[in-house]
């Protein structure tokens, strides 16, 4: 499983609560922030693990690819997560939407981001050096919403010192697992060799 590393830990859980064997192999979480660079990594994972397993397939939705990823996938004959991002994963594609048309400016959260927040969000948008640029970044949001995995105290914290450096009421979700755990059985039934065409590419 090539996985996002933002929902990495989540997979490697899910995988063995369930007793799949499946490995996965996440890739850096900072193409959240990069989506341009998600197709290609991806390809690159793949090309690189085709010769070691007896599938492959790709735990990321879209996640801002614009369906890139949707060419790679098709190409090299792979599946992926449905879905046009990881809210959508985790919340179902329902919830997520409803959250949005009732509050077009929302800015969503999960657990990896609440976690991560300064480092995902604060560094690489340089607000950890310029905190100035906060409202040129947010200043079109109204609220913050956690769609919370986990909710432990912990994070209840860090949820609130995330929504309060922004300047924004924040509210949660509480969707689990069982949306990324419902995806993932998908993926594992569906779980392919790389396109016959492609196998025979330079590594």
């Amino acid at each position: 499983m090539i996985a996002c590393g933002a929902i990495a830990r989540h997979v490697v859980e899910i995988a063995a609560r369930r007793g799949w064997p499946v490995d996965v192999h996440p890739l850096p979480p900072w193409l959240h922030n990069r989506p341009e660079r998600i197709a290609a990594a991806v390809e690159d994972a793949a090309v690189r693990l085709r010769g070691r397993y007896a599938a492959l397939a790709v735990a990321y939705a879209d996640c801002g690819s614009y369906g890139a990823l949707d060419q790679v996938c098709a190409r090299l004959g792979l599946a992926r997560l449905r879905g046009d991002h990881c809210y959508d994963v985790f919340a179902g594609p329902a919830t997520t939407a409803a959250v949005l048309a009732e509050e077009p400016g929302t800015y969503l959260l999960t657990d990896y981001l609440v976690r991560s927040f300064r480092r995902s969000v604060l560094v690489e948008l340089g607000l950890d050096r310029h905190p100035e640029l906060r409202d040129d970044y947010f200043g079109h949001y109204r609220r913050v919403v956690w769609l919370a995995q986990e909710p432990t105290p912990e994070l209840r914290t860090a949820a609130q010192e995330a929504a309060a450096f922004l300047g924004l009421p924040l509210s949660m979700v509480v969707v689990g697992d069982r949306g990324l755990e419902r995806e993932l059985a998908v993926l594992v039934g569906q779980g392919t060799r790389p396109a016959a065409a492609d196998r025979g590419r330079a590594s």
